[in-house]
């Protein structure tokens, strides 16, 4: 076995729980939870239209969506899953019969922007979307 000085036995002895609890407090803080989406502020109906810049696909559809926490879900017609985080970026799955679709963007405020693609129609398209609270 190796024989290290008192003093460097010592130093190890305190660095350890420093970086231990260094540790915990990034980890805890690259998890966000319900609370920091709320207190964000994004809770409430957002109406978002849609715009295709690529493809076959009709352009300004107006779908509302409902932010809760950190879930985003359907306000009415369609199946929409997703999620926000405290900055406000948002990561969304849309279906509706056969049509689906994923995008990403931001909500901060009262509004917000991104993009998006999929199989509309068969068809596959992608664009942009703007979303305003209602």
């Amino acid at each position: 076995m190796t024989n290290f000085p008192q003093s460097l036995l010592f130093l190890t002895d305190i660095a350890r729980p420093r970086r231990l609890a260094l540790l915990v407090v990034l980890a805890t803080a690259a998890l966000p939870s319900t609370a920091d989406a709320r207190l964000g502020g994004y809770d409430g109906v957002w109406n978002v239209t849609f715009a295709t810049t690529r493809g076959n696909c009709s352009s300004g559809y107006s779908v509302p969506f409902t932010v809760t926490g950190n879930r985003v879900s359907s306000a009415g017609g369609g199946r929409v899953s997703g999620t926000i985080n405290r900055g406000g970026a948002v990561a969304v799955q849309v279906s509706v019969g056969a049509s689906h679709a994923a995008g990403g963007g931001r909500l901060g405020g009262a509004a917000g922007a991104g993009s998006w693609k999929g199989i509309i129609s068969g068809d596959q398209c992608s664009g942009t979307w703007q979303a305003t609270r209602t």
